[in-house]
């Protein structure tokens, strides 16, 4: 499955949304955590009933190796288990990667996600492009030969993020610059839809650099992150899609995932308040952006 995947989908469904599975286990409903037998037996559970109750709403869905790894060897299980459960779902599935700080642990996430003997198999693969060319290099082959796609995360939205990624370099912001670095990547691996397979990350408050980014790359595909961010709002997200609406996705986790806790429920009709969560999303999205 491969970018162009995402966009048709995107298209047919008219719902640019990537909803994130991560979640702090105080985020799972009470009543799941007390019966599931463990920490890790529930956060699989959850993310599995919530896999199902999204299907055909939403296109894609993005998993955290960090998430379940924290859960202990139970976690790492949990979290095969829920990566096979989406693509069997049919959807498109980002794994957020563990720590990719050097050539020879880019060479084993490689291997482990896109082998032949796949551990952790996913469609997309978010990596963050500060350690440099050297750590990308080693995805490229999987990218040509297995049509997978790859999201180095060129500027994120936490708080601090600024501090580093908004500093200026010469005559570029170092983001811009970095996003330079993977458009070199992505200028000769283009999908029909004219997106190239090794895209970009972009915090949803950075709205400037959206805008900046969108016009200089008309070809990166923009997955646009943590909608739930105190200061990223719908109509920062809206300068990431082109004309027509395409070109983006945007990721959003707790507003659905814990959509239970803003209703102020007991948790019992969480898949219920995650469905409405996603649509009521995709319904503000669409004020700003028309996907044609």
């Amino acid at each position: 499955m491969s970018i162009d995947v995402l966009q048709e989908r995107i298209r047919k469904g008219k719902n640019p949304f990537v909803v994130d599975l991560a979640l702090k286990l105080s985020d799972l409903p009470p009543g799941l955590l007390e019966n599931a037998g463990g920490a890790a037996v529930a956060y699989g559970q959850f993310c599995r009933e919530l896999l199902n109750a999204l299907k055909g709403i939403v296109p894609a869905v993005r998993v955290s190796f960090t998430a379940f790894a924290v859960l202990g060897p139970d976690g790492l299980v949990q979290l095969q288990s829920v990566l096979h459960s989406a693509a069997s779902l049919g959807y498109y599935v980002v794994l957020e990667a563990p720590c990719v700080s050097s050539p020879m642990m880019a060479e084993a996430v490689a291997e482990a996600v896109w082998g032949d003997h796949a551990v952790y198999p996913c469609d997309g693969l978010m990596i963050s492009v500060y350690p440099g060319s050297d750590t990308i290099r080693p995805f490229i082959p999987y990218v040509k030969s297995k049509k997978k796609d790859l999201f180095p995360v060129v500027r994120s939205s936490n708080k601090s993020a600024p501090e580093l990624q908004d500093l200026l370099t010469g005559s570029r912001l170092v983001h811009m610059a970095a996003a330079d670095l993977v458009n070199r990547f992505g200028e000769e691996l283009t999908g029909k839809f004219g997106y190239a397979r090794i895209s970009v990350v972009v915090g949803a408050n950075a709205a400037d650099g959206l805008r900046t980014l969108r016009n200089k790359y008309p070809k990166l595909f923009f997955l646009v992150d943590d909608m739930d961010y105190t200061g990223c709002n719908v109509k920062n997200c809206s300068y990431a899609f082109d004309k027509f609406g395409h070109g983006a996705a945007v990721c959003t986790g707790p507003t659905v995932t814990a959509a239970w806790q803003k209703a102020q429920t007991d948790g019992s009709d969480y898949l219920e308040q995650a469905v409405r969560a996603a649509e009521r999303m995709n319904k503000t999205l669409s004020r700003y952006v028309t996907v044609l």
